[in-house]
């Protein structure tokens, strides 16, 4: 989660000043509130998050601790498959959370016969990889999204204009999706060798193997 801090700062032998910061993670910001604090020309330290949800310290220690008993820190894997000659698509999503200390992995895919293309196949695995968060009641932070796609990330980001109507259907679901849940994502484009294991559950859906799984992954 992204943090901004105001505060007031007192002038010597002058003005209040309302001063606003940059961006910064957690660790940073309350970093900085403690310097802020011994400088003794600063009151009224707020913090405030992506949402506009606003804090002082006490209530932002307290929010970091229920944040610690729900995911947290989640990274999102996607990968679509089309078979031309059949009409089908399978589609892929590995998903990666922090919660209570431990490190998880979810893994879903799905055999769908309604899709017409390849590109068509991959909106619909990140539209199956958003529903998923859904349904582990991922809310309100910031998330990474990963995907072998140049066209479906790009479009996503609108670094690159989407003319087709099926895409923009897709999109606007998936933002949709994002928007309800309070997501913020950030997009980012990866080699298909990065991206295996999402391509490989969308291959095992091609093949009729059903995978839906939840691990605790073992800390180093």
């Amino acid at each position: 989660m992204q943090l901004t801090i105001s505060y007031l700062y007192k002038v010597p032998k002058g003005p209040v000043i309302t001063c606003f910061t940059e961006e910064m993670n957690i660790e940073t910001a309350l970093e900085l509130e403690a310097d802020l604090q011994k400088m003794g020309r600063v009151r009224e330290i707020v913090f405030q998050n992506n949402n506009g949800e606003r804090f002082l310290r006490k209530e932002l220690k307290a929010f970091i601790e229920k944040i610690q008993t729900e995911p947290h820190d989640v990274y999102v894997y996607f990968d679509g498959g089309y078979e031309i000659e059949y009409g089908r698509a399978g589609l892929g999503c590995a998903i990666y959370y922090e919660k209570s200390g431990e490190r998880y992995r979810v893994r879903k895919n799905a055999l769908v016969d309604e899709l017409t293309s390849s590109n068509e196949a991959e909106y619909a695995a990140l539209h199956l990889a958003v529903q998923e968060l859904a349904m582990l009641g991922i809310r309100y932070q910031p998330i990474c999204i990963k995907g072998d796609s140049r066209l479906v990330i790009n479009q996503m980001k609108e670094e690159w204009e989407c003319y087709d109507p099926v895409f923009l259907t897709w999109a606007d679901r998936i933002d949709a999706r994002l928007a309800e849940s309070g997501l913020e994502a950030t997009y980012l484009h990866v080699p298909r060798k990065e991206n295996s294991e999402a391509d490989r559950l969308a291959t095992q859906a091609l093949d009729g193997v059903q995978i839906e799984s939840q691990i605790v992954i073992e800390q180093p």
